[in-house]
């Protein structure tokens, strides 16, 4: 039943050879890879507004040369990340450019980082399009969480499918939404320039605003450059497109920065022309679209595909965290488990993870997108400033052809992302700290998983490893309940091994119960050694370990080794399992970490 539901949901297991047709084409990697980046503008602009309004609406003029200051430093990101696309163009994006050209440690912070982002992308995202949902459907506003759990299912259950699968899923949502905003911008500009909207409704630009501070200034555009999260997906992703990997990478990135830089200056042009004033119940692009269109057809067109791609941008999410955790994996700085492909050819491990993370913060943030979007920030502008900074390293270091001006692309960059990260930390600490604590903690994890597997090579490698004591003989010890096909079984398999040194262990509570047994016992296996040992405690498995311990230790002295020989029998059915005592279970639980004792399962399946 499993099995089957399994194949209902995830589809047939694909063959190794079929990866190729796993690969991304430019039309699909767009929509799969940038959903993350173009759905930030329906919450970037709000983030600027909700910083200058608590000096006044008054201040919303600034939100133009902030929106134009954003748009420099996506300028910046887009050039550096193409840079990086066709430096390594085997993906890894910052986290192998800040370990190549930094050091491992800076390249941890990076990968720790985006793994942190990566889980926030789909835990903002889907908060993000709930909220959105919830906008145009205010009933619905008390079960945020529940809805965004369950989009966070359905699109593990999507990926889990495949990156080709989804992709064309989410193709038609993504390129829904930029049609709907273009439609959108359009309408706000052609009502203004007829003269719909009124001018009262908004503070000319350049009129003095007191209370307005540097400090405020920054604060928005720190705010406002949450709209860039995502940006870096697709270096990470090199490995997803179809040949030529990188060239087609890099279009994919220019087409996603020109899509993101027109329609976030559109949103941020009519939020400051309409006088929109952020609200916790409706959002700001869902103002927009009710002035311009009231509540018909076309307002609840924006909004359904804005709930939509908001809640697909997580699957950037799905799609480079898994890339990520395999770099890392491959590192030796995360389980190996996150390198194993699954029945569809997708990283399994990676995006089952990444989901029940991204419910749990989900669940202990209320689905409350204003308190995940600073953390989602700071976790995404460490590594953009780092992975900056290792290009700038790298450009001098290798001084190739024409470096200079790349050397200025990325110096621009690592400059004004360290200055966003700086801002981050010092006007919203109360809600990014835990990065501060996170960060160190998984560093030292890594190293400390990086340690084990160095330590598990060296001791497993021939030439290094102790030399193996040559085996004697064997001592074997079979656990017996009593006199059935499931010992008798196990029996004839030790014999097989070792029919001369055999002990059978009876375990009895009672002193009748064990007397009778032994005088069973040498009527039916008179050749076999049997050793009756009371619990008092009706344990079995204290007293039986205590015999094994003491039989592995005069074994020792002369090499030999001891085999606990465990029968047991398999119901035909699973779920006639749990009608049965699993001692069997409890003792290969309890001998397996025995140093010199070998644990054997000698199956007895039964057929009715």
């Amino acid at each position: 039943m499993i099995h089957s539901l399994k194949r209902l949901l995830i589809g047939r297991p694909l063959k190794s050879g079929e990866l190729g047709e796993q690969k991304l084409n430019k039309k699909k990697a767009l929509a799969i890879l940038s959903s993350d980046a173009l759905s930030s503008v329906a919450y970037g602009p709000e983030q600027i507004l909700i910083v200058l309004v608590t000096i006044s609406a008054a201040a919303f003029w600034y939100s133009i040369p902030i929106a134009l200051g954003v748009l420099v430093l996506l300028t910046a990101l887009i050039l550096s990340y193409r840079q990086i696309i066709f430096a390594y163009p085997h993906g890894g994006g910052a986290y192998v450019v800040s370990k190549n050209n930094l050091g491992v440690n800076p390249g941890l912070i990076a990968g720790g980082s985006l793994l942190v982002d990566y889980i926030l992308t789909v835990a903002v995202s889907v908060s993000a399009g709930t909220d959105a949902i919830t906008s145009a459907f205010p009933a619905l506003h008390p079960y945020n969480v529940e809805i965004a759990i369950v989009f966070v299912i359905l699109l593990t259950i999507l990926n889990l499918r495949g990156v080709t699968e989804s992709a064309s899923v989410l193709a038609y949502p993504v390129y829904l939404f930029v049609f709907a905003l273009f439609i959108l911008i359009g309408a706000g500009i052609y009502n203004i320039l007829t003269g719909h909207v009124s001018p009262d409704l908004h503070t000319p630009v350049g009129t003095p605003v007191a209370g307005i501070s540097l400090f405020i200034l920054l604060r928005a555009f720190a705010s406002g450059s949450s709209a860039l999260t995502g940006v870096e997906a697709i270096s990470n992703a090199i490995p997803n497109f179809k040949n030529p990997a990188p060239n087609n990478a890099a279009k994919t990135l220019i087409a996603m920065g020109t899509l993101l830089a027109i329609l976030f200056t559109g949103i941020v042009f009519l939020a400051y022309y309409y006088g929109i004033i952020p609200n916790a119940e409706v959002t700001v692009v869902s103002q927009i679209a009710e002035e311009t269109f009231g509540r018909n057809f076309m307002y609840y067109f924006i909004q359904g595909t804005t709930a939509l791609i908001l809640i697909l941008a997580a699957n950037t999410g799905y799609t480079a965290f898994p890339l990520l955790a395999v770099n890392l994996a491959k590192d030796k700085f995360i389980p190996r488990m996150f390198t194993v492909r699954g029945d569809r050819l997708g990283y399994s491990n990676g995006i089952i993870i990444l989901s029940i993370l991204s419910i749990i913060l989900i669940i202990a943030f209320k689905g409350q997108t204003e308190h995940l979007i600073p953390l989602y920030a700071v976790g995404v502008f460490i590594p953009f400033t780092l992975s900056q900074t290792g290009m700038m390293v790298k450009w001098l270091r290798e001084k190739p052809a024409g470096w200079m001006p790349k050397f200025i692309i990325n110096t621009t960059g690592a400059v004004i992302c360290f200055i966003v990260t700086i801002i981050f930390f010092l006007t919203k600490f109360g809600q990014v700290w835990s990065i501060l604590v996170f960060l160190p903690i998984i560093i030292l994890l890594f190293h400390q998983i990086r340690k084990h597997y160095d330590a598990v090579g060296d001791q497993l490698r021939i030439s290094t490893c102790e030399p193996a004591v040559p085996i004697e003989g064997n001592v074997i010890i079979v656990p017996v309940a009593g006199i059935t096909h499931v010992v008798e079984n196990s029996l004839n398999y030790a014999k097989s091994l070792s029919p001369d040194q055999i002990i059978a262990v009876y375990i009895s509570f009672e002193r009748e119960d064990e007397r009778k047994f032994e005088e069973k016992w040498k009527k039916w296996q008179p050749d076999v050694r049997i050793v009756t040992l009371q619990s008092h405690y009706r344990s079995i498995i204290n007293p039986l370990t205590k015999f094994v311990d003491t039989v592995e230790k005069k074994a020792r002295e002369s090499n030999y080794k001891v085999t606990v020989v465990i029968p047991q029998f398999i119901p035909k059915k699973g779920w006639h399992n749990i009608l049965h005592n699993q001692s069997s279970l409890l003792i290969r639980a309890f001998l397996l970490y025995r140093r010199n004792v070998i644990i054997t399962t000698v199956p007895y399946h039964l057929k009715k």
